[in-house]
């Protein structure tokens, strides 16, 4: 009789079991902060990086590892890693997992814990980082058997990653880390979670008649999301658009799922959105939702958004379909997959598609492009932040962005084109201090790419200090802070919605010397105050072989339009620049509020807002 063969098991510890784990699912970078509670793990850190098995960045302040792991990820499309220690290690994470979770970025997220005798016991550092981030995670383990380990970090990457995107949390007491076991390894792609099945496969129902609403339609609209982004689906976003001859407009998250430099390409919507893009959202008769959640920042009021159209919603996420806005066609499936099997049932019916049908539809969006394009103001005294924004686009093209989060932030999204995954940025949390450390994920990552950060003064120096781990392992990010004095977007609406009350809003006392803050760390520093200098200051930032942190002194009190206003609609937008005259006479309608002569086909005017 054959004897069966036993699988010999090693003798190991639970911070052996999760290094092992984290190597096994491909996972090169970490950033994280030590501290008592998870020093087991960093022990073992420290063998695995002598062995050259992957790196640890240090970063000064666990939000800067969250942030960065959360740069990772949405640049490359990996699941991003940090690690932090207990109680305030633990804590200082919550704003870059809030981030993550709202724009469904995925991350693991490994925390020291006090050891297991020790819960609950108001132990020294501990928190209940299990309960406090109940709320903004996909999902979450405490660690209570070292047995389980491997298993946690097999289903902690296979939930992050897959359906819709998140940050999942494993808690790992002190004692788990330090105790030995029988480990056995479990494999990336192996695990089944039962109850867990996200919906990849579309409706073959639902997408016909999708595709049949496409081939009715004469002023349809593609409005791309984040979830395109998730999914990769870039390629197949433009196929359709040029199948069916659509345009095609992008959410903040959405920036990079479709050539801006295409034809029919309308930008952002929103309410810092083009002007085409939103006149054309409120105009459409067909709106293609792809990935993408109806968002108040997007939607205005949103009884008025689209309000003539018909809806397709695309979303992996059921619980998004129908939450805002009740759909037409609702198709729960991954967008990429969901866009394949549409593309593919309209080369299967072989019906030809009317080329002229949205012909008229897009003359008139490309007369509103004339009439109301994006333009860089130049003052004769200072300059502007759009045109520092829109020099350093025109001389890092192909570079990966990131931002913090205000005007500056608006600013970027209006004027730099992006490639997909090369526009990072806190859509959803609009976190301050957000751009400086996600910028240096993007470039750990992609060490052979350009990475820019378009920071504000404010926001800034929320995350300042992470100028010391730019300079700590020389991660080439170069940080252009558009310097106007102010906390800009609050500024801008004290003075348009709180009868210009500037309270705590201006950031010019005790605003530091951030040349001499950034030689202190180690880092190049520049300043710049005038267009005469923007070029050269430019290249040469672009060119020095290490961090830069360049300060440009930008006009104090430009405000970021277009705009929609707090319970306005879309087509409502005010300060949009001055329309220029069309080339063929048309019917104008003079506003009876402003007196502003609108072009007849406007429902409401863009100068006041008024409806006509």
């Amino acid at each position: 009789m054959q004897l069966q063969s036993k699988v010999t098991l090693k003798r190991a510890t639970g911070a052996f079991a999760l290094m092992d784990s984290l190597k096994r699912h491909g996972v090169k970078h970490i950033f994280g902060y030590p501290g008592g509670a998870i020093l087991p793990i960093y022990d073992e850190l420290y063998r695995v990086e002598a062995a050259g098995d992957l790196e640890h960045i240090l970063v000064r302040h666990e939000q800067g590892a969250a942030h960065a792991a959360d740069g990772y990820a949405r640049a490359t499309g990996k699941v991003g890693v940090c690690f932090a220690t207990s109680g305030p290690g633990a804590t200082n994470l919550v704003t870059g997992i809030a981030t993550a979770q709202m724009d469904s970025i995925p991350m693991v997220i490994v925390t020291g814990q006090v050891g297991r005798p020790m819960i609950g016991t108001d132990a020294f550092q501990e928190t209940d980082i299990y309960g406090i981030t109940l709320p903004i995670v996909k999902h979450s383990y405490v660690v209570r058997d070292p047995r389980d380990m491997a298993r946690i970090v097999a289903e902690a990457f296979h939930i992050a990653s897959t359906g819709r995107p998140g940050p999942v949390l494993i808690d790992v007491p002190k004692d788990v880390g330090l105790e030995e076991f029988d480990y056995e390894p479990v494999e990336p792609a192996s695990i089944r979670l039962s109850g867990y099945r996200p919906t990849i496969k579309g409706n073959p129902r639902q997408i016909n008649q999708a595709v049949n609403l496409m081939r009715e339609a004469r002023r349809p609209l593609l409005y791309i999301g984040g979830g395109a982004i998730s999914a990769d689906a870039h390629a197949e976003i433009q196929e359709l658009a040029e199948h069916f001859n659509v345009p095609a407009t992008t959410t903040l998250m959405g920036k990079g799922a479709f050539n801006e430099h295409h034809p029919l390409s309308v930008g952002m919507l929103g309410m810092h959105g083009t002007a085409y893009a939103n006149f054309a959202v409120s105009e459409c008769d067909l709106l293609i939702a792809v990935g993408s959640r109806f968002d108040d920042r997007v939607t205005g009021k949103l009884d008025e958004f689209a309000c003539h159209a018909k809806v397709i919603h695309i979303d992996i996420d059921p619980a998004e379909v129908g939450k805002n806005r009740t759909p037409d066609v609702p198709i729960v499936g991954d967008v990429r997959q969901v866009l394949i099997d549409m593309l593919r049932r309209c080369r299967e019916t072989g019906e030809p598609i009317n080329s002229n049908q949205t012909q008229a539809w897009l003359e008139r969006i490309n007369r509103w492009k004339q009439d109301y394009p994006l333009v860089a103001p130049e003052h004769p005294d200072s300059m502007s932040p759009q045109e520092v924004i829109n020099e350093v686009g025109k001389m890092a093209p192909d570079a990966y962005y990131t931002t913090d989060v205000g005007q500056h932030q608006m600013w970027a999204a209006q004027f730099l084109k992006n490639g997909p995954r090369q526009w990072i940025s806190s859509a959803g949390l609009g976190t301050m201090g957000y751009g400086m450390p996600a910028a240096m994920g993007a470039k750990v990552a992609l060490p052979n790419r350009q990475v820019i950060c378009i920071a504000g003064d404010a926001s800034i120096q929320m995350n300042i200090q992470e100028l010391g781990t730019l300079a700590h392992y020389g991660i080439n990010v170069k940080t252009v802070i558009i310097n106007n004095g102010w906390q800009g977007m609050v500024r801008q609406w004290q003075q348009a919605f709180f009868g210009e009350r500037y309270s705590s809003s201006n950031m010019e006392v005790g605003m530091p010397d951030f040349v001499k803050l950034a030689e202190a760390y180690g880092v190049k520093g520049m300043m710049i105050s005038s267009r005469d200098e923007l070029k050269e200051a430019i290249a040469q930032m672009l060119a020095h072989d290490g961090p830069v942190l360049m300060d440009a002194r930008v006009t104090k009190d430009e405000n970021c339009y277009p705009m929609v206003a707090p319970g306005k609609s879309n087509a409502q937008m005010v300060g949009l620049p001055i329309r220029k005259q069309l080339e063929q006479a048309v019917e104008l309608i003079t506003c009876s509020n402003c007196g502003y002569e609108n072009v007849a086909t406007n429902n409401f005017c863009p100068e006041c807002g008024n409806k006509l």
